[in-house]
């Protein structure tokens, strides 16, 4: 698959965060002496990834200079905060994108292997493919309801149990972000997939056994340092 792009969604505020680090983007934090966003750029060129548009809002600044040069990277910045789906949705209309294309929060990672899941979006017919990451527990998170086929169903709220939880890791054809919805701000979870649901798109979820990671507490980001080592 040539020029594999993917969408590295990097806006958000951080708020459980922001006061260690007033003046850092979440995904800009530093761990082992680089920048989280960047540990994310090398797992993925690992996975095959080839260009990188990063979608940035709050302190966009900071990534933007930090990128500043590199042939790899592209940034693109939110007007306003238009949520998870409205930023892919904008992101899709300001850059090249490759298709199918992937989209990933900029604040977690997951060590997974994804050939499934780009052999599951290359199907004729797939609109869409979600990666799950199985846990024991899904009440932190809550889960993805999929059918025997793997097809998915929806999302259900956070409840005790072994399940597959919503890794925030998508991969999509470009014809089925013009089915997003037009709203914004705009969620991935409570807006786009329904919508895409009840118009009979056909979304895929692909499990996965791996490591996962979100930054988003400060507990999340003092582990951050081990989680990232089983890349070098």
């Amino acid at each position: 698959m040539a020029e594999l792009t993917a969408v590295l969604l990097a806006g958000g505020f951080g708020t459980r965060i922001r006061e260690l680090y007033p003046d850092v983007p979440k995904p800009m934090i530093p761990v082992s002496g680089e920048p989280f966003l960047e540990w994310a750029i090398r797992y993925w060129k690992r996975e095959g990834v080839h260009r990188f548009v990063l979608s940035l809002g709050h302190l966009a600044e900071v990534a933007e200079q930090y990128f500043a040069g590199r042939a790899e990277v592209a940034t693109v910045r939110e007007p306003r905060a238009l949520g998870t789906g409205g930023a892919v949705s904008y992101v899709a209309n300001q850059a090249a994108l490759s298709d199918p294309f992937i989209v990933a929060n900029g604040d977690s990672l997951v060590l997974a292997d994804v050939s499934a899941a780009l052999a599951a979006i290359a199907q004729p017919g797939v609109d869409g493919v979600v990666l799950g990451v199985e846990v024991e527990d899904t009440s932190r998170y809550g889960s993805l309801a999929v059918d025997e086929a793997g097809r998915l169903l929806g999302f259900r709220e956070k409840r005790p149990g072994r399940g597959l939880i919503n890794a925030g890791v998508y991969f999509f054809r470009r014809g089925t972000v013009e089915r997003f919805p037009k709203q914004q701000p705009l969620s991935m979870e409570t807006d786009v997939f329904p919508s895409l649901l009840a118009g009979g798109a056909d979304l895929r979820v692909v499990g996965v056994q791996a490591p996962f990671l979100d930054i988003g507490t400060p507990e999340s980001v003092r582990q951050a340092e081990e989680f990232v080592r089983r890349l070098i």
